[in-house]
């Protein structure tokens, strides 16, 4: 991984971050814009600057897709999945990413930018005595955790992938890919760091950087991917348990403030701003014409016909006599609209069934049973009627299914995850190739690091 950025260019960039995230970081105004490399993290103010700076990348909002962070997930594993279709077509849609695909690669590219902002972040206020040691421990604590999470999303979409901690350019750019295990225990590892000494209570105001129940939150998921039930339920519960968060009604799940977010990054706001990039993305832009990004049939199929999240949650248009339905958890385009909305990493429903799941695999079904339809009355839907533990983890996977429907890919690894792509998409997509289940290494990164393997398929 040769990236051309220094580390003075990147507190030009986290300083400027800043500026514009003083109200979610909580830093003092007008923070420099340019900082002496001499003087970097020598100062409260600069060490701000730069933590700002690494929030920035999950509030872009152009809609483009060119980071992991900016929207890209939910759009483009949706497509790869069967969820969602993009009226000019791509090759997440058909499962044909190659070595040399742009959006392919910039899942690799724009994680790995991001932890190397995070490891330049986690040395230097590591080595700062510029702020007290209770403070440098939480920061490096919420910093673990975005670590975390690229490190999650990565090993999910490529497996093997080379584990970089620190920003030694020489070192970095001959680095072999790690095993996945090793990946996970990276993962594992920063979790279990941030959960000695992230609280319980934010760090700054609403719910924007990570406090003790975003790292179980993570945890929880991680150990679920891995079969660790056992730990799934027990992290799940220690967010359940501590009855900061509840479901609100499903118009309101999405709203700034929302009381079932653990991890809810703030309305961007400003002139010319969008709120999120995946409202800007698949709101339609005029009533004229057909929105670009649609649910597919099969998803709506998929939804009980009582069901109410999908009159919350999917968007119609109708144009020239023919109607289009489009995702629209996030409805607001402009930074005008009201009510406000953040854009949710987090949220209680996922713990209700990662814990579910995790009861159903440890045959516990009463209290599996419980977690599910917790999720299910909120959608308006009756108690589920499954009973054995099997029929129990299948109503789950459905109802994960249906809540987290063209969000964050869930759909998408848990396919995957529970080696079911072959048999879904294979039945509905014509051509599908098993390769396709883990993206190619960027041909690029492959030229600049010799000792970088290809993923079978490609």
């Amino acid at each position: 991984m040769k990236f051309q950025h220094t580390i003075l260019t990147y507190f030009v960039l986290a300083a400027l971050a800043g500026i514009s995230c003083k109200k979610l970081i909580g830093i003092p105004p007008n923070p420099p814009t340019q900082l002496p490399q001499s003087q970097l993290f020598n100062d409260s103010t600069d060490i701000m600057s730069a933590i700002a700076g690494v929030y920035m990348n999950f509030k872009v909002t152009t809609g483009n897709g060119t980071n992991i962070f900016g929207g890209m997930q939910t759009q483009y594993l949706g497509c790869a999945s069967d969820e969602l279709s993009n009226s000019y077509g791509n090759t997440f849609m058909t499962n044909t990413y190659i070595a040399t695909d742009g959006t392919a690669g910039s899942f690799w590219s724009s994680a790995y930018q991001n932890i190397y902002y995070v490891n330049a972040c986690l040395t230097g206020i590591g080595a700062t005595h510029a702020i007290g040691d209770s403070l440098k421990q939480a920061l490096l604590g919420e910093l673990k955790v975005v670590r975390a999470m690229n490190y999650f999303y990565l090993v999910n979409l490529y497996n093997e992938v080379p584990i970089v901690t620190s920003t030694d350019f020489n070192a970095n750019a001959n680095l072999p890919r790690s095993s996945v295990d090793s990946v996970y225990g990276l993962i594992i590892s920063d979790l279990t760091d941030a959960r000695k000494v992230l609280k319980a209570s934010y760090p700054s105001a609403g719910t924007a950087r990570p406090n003790l129940y975003t790292a179980d939150a993570l945890l929880a998921r991680v150990y679920l991917y891995r079969k660790q039930y056992a730990q799934a339920d027990a992290m799940a519960s220690e967010v359940i348990g501590s009855h900061l968060y509840s479901l609100p009604a499903l118009k309101s799940v999405f709203s700034q403030g929302s009381s079932e977010a653990i991890w809810q990054i703030p309305a961007v706001g400003g002139s010319g701003r969008n709120q999120t990039a995946e409202a800007f993305a698949f709101v339609p832009s005029s009533v004229y014409s057909a929105p670009q990004w649609q649910v597919t049939t099969y998803l709506l199929d998929s939804m009980e016909s009582t069901d109410q999240r999908k009159a919350a949650w999917v968007g119609s248009l109708t144009v020239s006599g023919k109607t289009y339905q489009y995702p629209a958890k996030y409805k607001n385009r402009t930074d005008t609209a009201t009510p406000a909305e953040g854009y949710v990493m987090f949220r209680l429903a996922e713990q209700y069934l990662i814990r579910a799941e995790a009861l159903a695999q440890q045959g516990k079904t009463d209290s599996a049973l419980y977690d599910l339809n917790a999720v299910r009355n909120r959608a308006g839907l009756p108690n589920s009627t499954a009973v054995t533990s099997e029929d129990i983890q299948n109503a789950v996977m459905h109802e994960r299914q249906i809540e987290f429907f063209i969000e964050w890919g869930h759909r998408w690894f848990d396919l995957r995850r529970t080696g079911q792509l072959n048999a879904v998409i294979g039945k509905i997509k014509t051509g599908w190739n098993p390769a396709a289940a883990t993206l190619p290494v960027p041909a690029s990164e492959r030229q600049n690091d010799p000792y970088l393997s290809q993923n079978p398929g490609y």
